[in-house]
């Protein structure tokens, strides 16, 4: 007999097929259950709870998303208004200021001229 684990998710078409021998049960004539856990109340209850819990699993992917989409959407507005703010203390200070420095540029007479190539 295989190992089973239950770490991975069971396949879409296993749990359709689970599904459709459950509604089959419901023609068969006679079924005693051995095991409680398999009368036909119990695996209805069961089918409910799945049901339900993969309703729930929907939505919370649903608010994931949305909740990445809105911090997505707030780092860009961040990064945009610091890219304005950088170029307004260079525009008011000038490209060559402490203070140009200070957001994050390079002085500009800092940078190395560029030399003359002779012929």
């Amino acid at each position: 007999m295989p190992i089973i684990t239950m770490v991975r998710r069971l396949a879409s078409k296993t749990l359709g097929a689970d599904v459709d021998s459950l509604n089959g049960l419901g023609t068969v004539e006679g079924y005693i259950p051995v095991r409680t856990d398999t009368s036909p109340e119990k695996l209805r209850a069961r089918l409910e709870t799945m049901q339900v819990m993969q309703q729930k699993e929907t939505e919370l992917q649903a608010m994931a998303k949305a909740a990445s989409d809105a911090a997505r959407q707030a780092e860009w507005e961040f990064h945009n208004s610091i890219l304005g703010m950088k170029e307004a203390v260079r525009a008011q200070f000038g490209p060559d200021s402490n203070a140009a420095q200070a957001v994050g540029y390079k002085k500009k007479s800092e940078y190395k001229r560029p030399r003359r190539r002779s012929a």
